[in-house]
């Protein structure tokens, strides 16, 4: 492990100095970014602890949520109102990871995660344009059972490791940050990147921009959401693919619905053609499954990952069906 320095910020405002300096970069619960410092992966000059940060979990006055950047994992799957009215999120945490590191995790800090890409974390040998830009991708010819096959380039197939990100990508969370520029909201959507030329980037936060929030808007059906993850083995195992959804039905036709895939893109992602085919479509296995189909149209598959489309159609019919029925409890 490189030496550096370590900070302990006691508020926001000491944070965002601390780390606005060259070299800095934030420490949360460090589930993820102690093992990239082990290994090597990343080496800052600084790390700022901002664990100490408020850790709040409060309701809006439109009746949403907003929760600050320093809540443990455990704590937002334990709280009423995630469990009552966004069990999506509450189940994807769940899914996540063991019950130790969810003890320790953060939010802000679950956001920030690296790719699981074996090419990544090997420094020894293998080129990876994410770690080294320009150095090349050996996924790509390698072995590549766990990468993209949606909003993939020829820089980088990594995908992003989260499952409550997934959830918040359904739910359309607003990310609230704070830096050297002043104060912004970001639609979740717009907070991860695809790897296009500059995989090296995974998000569009600027240096010195710290998560101090994220908002969960009101959804009138998000009691009617769920999260299922296919991986290897039954626990702490991150996706081969995983569906956050939540359906709002009108009779036996789709009246509203959210969906989110994890395990097939650089970043969690957004569902949208599924949603608009299944928008006053029947709530039937079949039109699940097309839909499903029309999302992943334009997937770019690997010599080992051709499996994924035909997977995560049928795990979003699953989940869609268990939704209509009300057999997700």
């Amino acid at each position: 492990m490189t030496p550096f320095l370590y900070l302990r910020a006691t508020d926001a405002s000491e944070a965002l100095r601390l780390g606005a300096e060259t070299g800095s970069a934030f420490l949360g619960g460090g589930t993820n970014l102690v093992d990239l410092l082990r290994e090597t992966v990343v080496q800052p000059q600084r790390l700022v602890d901002v664990s100490a940060l408020p850790a709040t979990i409060e309701e809006t006055e439109d009746g949403g949520l907003m929760i600050g950047a320093a809540v443990r994992n455990t704590a937002l799957a334990e709280h009423r109102v995630v469990r009552t009215h966004y069990p999506v999120l509450a189940r994807a945490i769940l899914a996540g990871a063991s019950a130790q590191i969810r003890n320790m995790a953060t939010l802000g800090g679950n956001l920030l995660q690296r790719t699981r890409c074996t090419y990544f974390y090997d420094t020894d040998g293998s080129r990876c344009n994410k770690r080294l830009p320009g150095s090349g991708c050996d996924a790509r010819d390698g072995f590549n059972r766990i990468h993209a096959v949606l909003g993939a380039s020829e820089a980088c197939v990594a995908t992003h490791p989260s499952d409550m990100c997934v959830a918040l990508a359904a739910l359309d969370a607003i990310v609230h940050v704070t830096g050297p520029g002043g104060a912004r909201r970001i639609a979740f959507g717009d907070l991860h990147r695809l790897p296009g030329d500059a995989p090296d980037r995974d998000t569009n936060l600027a240096h010195g921009e710290l998560i101090q929030a994220v908002e969960l808007p009101p959804l009138a059906f998000g009691g009617s959401s769920t999260y299922r993850k296919v991986r290897d083995r039954a626990s702490y195992a991150f996706a081969l693919v995983s569906v956050a959804a939540a359906l709002k039905l009108d009779g036996d036709r789709v009246s509203d619905v959210r969906i989110a895939f994890g395990g097939i893109a650089h970043k969690p992602w957004r569902a949208n053609r599924a949603e608009a085919a299944l928008r006053g479509a029947p709530a039937t296995h079949q039109a699940f499954i097309d839909a499903a189909a029309l999302e992943f149209e334009d997937a770019q598959l690997l010599r080992d990952n051709a499996f994924k489309p035909a997977l995560a159609g049928r795990l979003l019919a699953a989940v869609l069906q268990a939704l209509a029925t009300g057999e997700t409890a």
